[in-house]
């Protein structure tokens, strides 16, 4: 193992400065694309459909890869797999301005996403073994989900003035720059760490994700043109059951699962993972009908687009704010039932527009949903991280970012494909009021899961499962200068939680504040005697 040596606040503040810019790149590159996506239809004689897989592509392959790459960069480095992340990302960017066809820029979106897949888990990784402190890294983690409200916030008007000026090739110009300069802070500045006991590579678990995932999405974009009772179609859904079934048969009798389906027997951890699904869905959803409503309906500019979007994307970076400072002091429920009651309310406002409503109604209808989407993003990763061991944060923030990228490739294809099934072969600019109804109502009634979730998660009856599950997977390590001893117990040689490192409380101040809110009493407490603590030298963090 790499011990992290202890870094001045300075110096860490740096290091999350540069491993939030991954996070900037890839939500930036999210929001342009979006916004260039009318204009890559019109150059490419792209289809709907192909409009999704523009962006579903992307979404599928890094959803895929993510868990494989948290682990990857616990086994071999998480500075070494950043940095190769960043070259492989910037690499795609530019290939990506020099496609052909939309064959070849869908497959150079992959490319991307090869790159993606090891920025944002290995940078929260990183984040997370810098920041010990569980009130300073909840503030860090706010910091986190801001800029990627950041990056949105830019997006709209960087991706519409270069749409406009250079066309849609140049946006993906505006990478480059920014990966090559985080690739050599990245050298400079980020030490090198590796997790203590890294698990074993699980290709068949990997594989079958792939195949889950790949055949739920195709079936799910093809389903309209090709029919939903086509003999593919049919295929295609009952191979992703079969691919799921057999992937959590087969992880459970492995000693060392890409991903364990033991941890969901924590509440909090579940509702984390389904939370993440149900609003990154919504949020997908908006940006791919709303940019296609201003362009495509509405008839305006790549810019004037992107300035109608920006209240949104503004109000996503406040909320990610905000909600940080709420974790602190009060637990995640109240952020996230905010959140999906904000959900809620956007999705059935935008359920009520017209080819010539008011600018003020959509203005308001986009910051509603907006600070859902800011406000929800904190909790989600902090309850994620915190309900498994620092040792293995790469599998932790690995799970969130995965709930996430599964979030948007079901809400592009999903709504992507009501939509073409609505319209009927109609054009968009003729029916896409009247065929998008049924999309906004998902829209809300995905806010509506989020508020339930809220509720269910950070209650006491979760957060005793979540201790329960820390009993039942107890971490063993090795003892301070008793070279390869390993402990026994249930969790020896496995992945597993850690029932100290349960979020169950929230440093806030000089007072401890319940995850479930103020109005629960604590969880009931975790025995820990099997727990094998090592001294740890001063100066040394793990």
């Amino acid at each position: 193992m790499i011990l992290l040596p202890e870094s001045s606040r300075r110096r860490r503040l740096l290091v999350l400065v540069i491993c939030s810019s991954s996070l900037f790149i890839v939500g930036l590159d999210s929001t342009i694309v979006n916004i260039a996506l009318p204009s890559i239809g019109r150059d490419l004689h792209a289809s709907v459909a192909g409009l999704q897989w523009t962006v579903d592509g992307y979404a599928l392959v890094l959803a895929s890869l993510l868990m494989l790459s948290g682990a990857t960069a616990d086994r071999v480095g998480r500075r070494r797999v950043f940095q190769i992340g960043l070259a492989t990302f910037t690499a795609g960017s530019a290939l990506c301005s020099l496609a052909p066809s939309l064959g070849w820029l869908i497959a150079f979106r992959m490319m991307q996403a090869v790159g993606g897949s090891m920025l944002n888990p290995v940078a929260m990784s990183i984040i997370t073994n810098t920041f010990t402190d569980k009130t300073e890294r909840a503030r860090a983690i706010g910091v986190w989900s801001a800029t990627y409200g950041l990056s949105m916030s830019l997006g709209p008007v960087v991706g519409g003035l270069l749409v406009d000026s250079i066309g849609w090739r140049g946006t993906f110009y505006v990478n480059i720059p920014v990966g090559l300069a985080a690739i050599a802070l990245t050298a400079r500045f980020v030490p090198e760490s590796r997790a203590p006991r890294p698990r074993r590579p699980d290709p068949a678990g990997q594989a079958l994700i792939i195949v889950m995932l790949g055949s739920l999405t195709y079936a799910i974009i093809e389903g309209p043109a090709r029919g939903w009772h086509a003999p593919v179609i049919v295929a295609l859904f009952a191979v992703s059951a079969a691919a799921l079934g057999t992937f959590v048969a087969y992880e459970a009798r492995r000693a060392e699962p890409v991903l364990d389906p033991r941890f969901f027997r924590s509440a909090p951890l579940a509702g984390a993972v389904l939370t993440a699904i149900s609003a990154t869905a919504a949020v997908g959803g908006f940006l791919f009908l709303a940019t296609l409503y201003l362009q495509d309906v509405r008839g305006m500019s790549a810019v004037r687009a992107g300035l109608h979007l920006l209240p949104m994307a503004t109000m996503v970076a406040i909320g990610a704010l905000v909600s940080s400072r709420i974790l602190a002091r009060r637990g995640a429920r109240l952020p996230m039932v905010t959140a999906g009651v904000a959900l809620a309310a956007g999705g059935v406002l935008l359920s009520r527009l017209t080819a010539s409503s008011g600018l003020a109604p959509l203005a308001v209808a986009f910051v509603v949903f907006g600070i859902g989407g800011g406000v929800v993003n904190a909790p989600i990763t902090y309850t994620a991280v915190s309900g498994m061991p620092v040792s293995q944060a790469g599998v932790a923030s690995g799970i969130a970012s995965t709930s996430r990228q599964i979030g948007q490739v079901l809400g592009i294809a999903v709504t992507g494909s009501i939509l073409a099934g609505s319209l009927r072969g109609r054009p968009l600019r003729a029916g896409f009021v009247t065929a998008s109804h049924a999309d906004w109502l998902l829209l809300a009634t995905m806010g509506v899961v989020v508020v339930v979730l809220g509720l269910v998660t950070a209650s006491r009856w979760a957060l005793g499962t979540a201790a329960r599950t820390a009993e039942r997977f107890q971490e063993v390590t090795v003892s301070a200068g008793s070279a390869g001893s390993v402990g026994s117990g249930p969790g020896a040689g496995s992945l597993s939680l850690v029932a100290g490192d349960l979020p169950q409380v929230v440093q806030g101040g000089d007072r401890e504040v319940p995850l479930a809110g103020p109005d629960d009493a604590a969880p009931p407490p975790v025995a820990q005697g099997t727990r094998h603590r090592s001294p740890r030298r001063a100066g040394q963090a793990g």
